[in-house]
């Protein structure tokens, strides 16, 4: 693509949606991808081995004695 089909392009885009909604797409863009991170990092900490094993012994599955890691 050339410098002409990129500003041609831009133009296109700013008559079809208006300087207005364009100024307003970036802080939404910003907000949203905030939003999703904010989410992302809120997990629930991890089970104790001990808990594991109890849970499975409940349910009649078995863990590895190694096994650190919380399944859910």
């Amino acid at each position: 693509m050339s410098i002409w089909h990129l500003l041609l392009l831009l133009v296109v885009v700013a008559l079809v949606f208006g300087t207005g909604k364009l100024s307003k797409i970036g802080p939404d863009l910003g907000a949203a991808i905030r939003g999703f991170k904010e989410s992302m990092g809120t997990e629930p900490a991890p089970k104790p081995v001990e808990r594991l094993q109890a849970d499975a012994a409940a349910t009649g599955e078995s863990v590895p004695a190694g096994d650190k890691v919380a399944r859910s």
